[in-house]
């Protein structure tokens, strides 16, 4: 099994929203806190500067970063990290959230 087709599992086979309440940016930092262990993780909302813009739909949620740090990451590339985070959020990109940024490095890695 590739890297996409393990992402691809990952997303059809994990269950998603059980009756989270609170921010999006909170489930966001959820999701991930329980799938990739985290050694550092920021979610920042960047909604406020795109305010208007295609993809805004009124939310305040809409366009995120995030910045991650997790031993899972360790000798994978960069498609690969980014496909980790986008199995663990399940539906939110490109459902619930018009733009995701990610920035996903290994422990020791240069920020």
């Amino acid at each position: 099994m590739n890297v996409f087709e393990w992402g691809l599992r990952r997303v059809l086979e994990t269950p998603k929203s059980h009756c989270m309440t609170g921010t999006l940016q909170q489930e966001i930092e959820t999701l991930l806190t329980e799938a990739l262990s985290p050694t550092h993780l920021d979610v920042i909302n960047d909604s406020a500067q795109h305010a208007g813009h295609s993809g805004d739909d009124g939310s305040g949620e809409s366009h995120f970063t995030v910045v991650i740090e997790s031993a899972a990451f360790e000798g994978k590339n960069r498609l690969a990290r980014q496909r980790m985070v986008l199995g663990a959020l399940g539906d939110i990109p490109g459902g619930r959230v018009h733009a995701l940024a990610m920035k996903c490095r290994a422990p020791g890695e240069a920020a």
